[in-house]
């Protein structure tokens, strides 16, 4: 389907009409009744999904499900404070940010300032490092702060609704064109980093806690996505995380690296602490 909407020209001319945010919000709208809860079990049974991590509720709707909450201690939080935490499950890609403040995703590529929407605030992240978390559909669509410290007022940056999934990214410049919201994080540990959550086709909402400036810890929710494919996008300031090697290796080759939120991801450069 993907392959056909983004490589086929009448699929492109479908692409058109799916990718609006009003088509979105008629399903959104769907998906929060009570009508829509026969797809629970058909979407557990095509994505193999495994309930044990999650709080068994009687949900109200295929959203309550969507966004459905896990069960005390699934999702153990590293609290060593030189460790940047993964803020959610997905499949994570490194990339490096030139000094130019440019970084290709897919043979595309972004300018943190096309991404931002703001000429002041990439000359921050020139030569730093953007960490891309895809989430599929049948990921924990939760996500949470990767470090303590402080938010700036979150800014909403309106647009369309491509899919996320790679052979769009292939195709389309869709971290430059996708409905986005973001903040600046001030964290104690491992400087001021961009922390932006990224729509999807199909995912009306972003719903993120607290819009205005507020304080926070590491681990603490900060919001959710729902229904559908979506990217948590973090840019880090240059020379603020060692990002374990592991990861980088994969993202070198071109492959996604599967992460689940609360483990660590980077940490302090310098730190002699175990991974």
């Amino acid at each position: 389907m993907v392959t056909f909407l983004y490589r086929k020209r009448l699929g492109c001319i479908f692409q058109k009409l799916l990718t609006r945010p009003a088509l979105s919000r008629r399903v959104g709208r769907f998906l929060d009744s009570r009508k829509s809860r026969f797809l629970i079990p058909l979407f557990i049974r095509m994505n193999h999904l495994d309930l044990g991590d999650f709080l068994r509720e009687d949900w109200p709707s295929f959203n309550a499900f969507f966004v459905r909450r896990l069960r005390p201690g699934a999702r153990p939080m590293d609290r060593t404070p030189g460790h940047l935490i993964a803020p959610c499950d997905g499949l994570l890609t490194v990339y490096p940010i030139s000094e130019d403040a440019v970084f290709p995703v897919k043979g595309i590529s972004y300018t943190a300032e096309d991404l931002l929407r703001s000429r002041r605030l990439p000359a921050a992240y020139a030569g730093g490092q953007c960490l891309l978390f895809r989430l599929t559909p049948s990921h924990y669509h939760r996500y949470c702060y990767p470090d303590a410290g402080r938010k700036s007022r979150n800014r909403v940056i309106p647009g369309i609704l491509h899919t996320v999934q790679p052979i769009a990214a292939e195709t389309c410049p869709i971290y430059r064109q996708n409905c986005r919201e973001y903040t600046v994080l001030r964290t104690e540990n491992f400087g001021d980093l961009v922390f932006m959550e990224v729509g999807a086709m199909l995912v009306g909402r972003i719903c993120n806690y607290e819009p205005g400036r507020s304080s926070f810890v590491r681990g603490q929710e900060k919001g959710r996505f729902e229904f559908g494919g979506s990217t948590i996008i973090l840019l880090l300031q240059a020379g603020t995380v060692e990002i374990r090697p592991e990861i980088l290796r994969a993202s070198a080759q071109g492959r996604e690296f599967p992460v689940r939120m609360g483990e660590a991801v980077g940490r302090r450069p310098g730190d002699k602490l175990d991974w």
